[in-house]
């Protein structure tokens, strides 16, 4: 769609004298999206985010094979946790609430991580945070530019204090990546 970086910056700059111009005083931010490039951002599903962020037939998943388990045996009144995650898993078609992998955007290669918020809410259990992490580790190796589509509910209850101990997996990794990023003087990550 844009092949160049000028053609990408003149269209946003384009989309956003479009907008003051029009002399509206609604600065939501999906609003602003949808009025400037008259398109909608309303809820996207994952497979959409990934092909809106970067370019066609780029997308390499990483880690497709890793599948939450039930490590606490958690049990509601509702029901097990492992069916909880089964049922999850054939609505959505994924194994958790991540996806990973890496793909182009203008032609550089990045490393790029999509949650999904139709699976259990987007919540953080063992598998999420390890994709995640190893998303980052990969990019800090890669030296490759990193991109999280968050939209998560949380940590994972089903997974007691094991879903509490992502978040300090990650942001370690990303500590890490930071460094590295700050080094070498890689663009800094993307979390939207």
């Amino acid at each position: 769609m844009y092949d160049t970086k000028y053609s990408w910056d003149k269209h946003i700059n384009s989309c956003i004298n479009n907008y003051i111009l029009s002399g509206s005083n609604n600065y939501s931010d999906s609003y602003i999206y949808s009025y400037i490039c008259g398109q909608s951002r309303t809820r996207s599903e994952r497979g959409n985010r990934i092909e809106l962020s970067i370019d066609p037939g780029t997308w390499n998943p990483m880690d497709e094979d890793m599948v939450s388990l039930d490590p606490i045996a958690f049990h509601s009144g509702e029901e097990p946790y492992k069916e909880r995650i089964d049922f999850y898993q054939r609505r959505t078609g994924l194994t958790d609430a991540v996806q990973t992998g890496t793909g182009q955007l203008n032609g550089i290669p990045v490393a790029i991580g999509v949650m999904d918020f139709q699976f259990m809410g987007g919540s953080m259990g063992s598998v999420v945070g390890e994709k995640i992490t190893r998303l980052i580790e990969y990019a800090t190796n890669e030296f490759l530019p990193l991109i999280l589509v968050c939209s998560s509910g949380g940590a994972r209850m089903q997974e007691g204090s094991l879903s509490l101990m992502q978040m300090a997996k990650i942001s370690s990794a990303l500590y890490d990546y930071h460094q590295i990023k700050s080094y070498l003087c890689i663009n800094p990550y993307i979390s939207y």
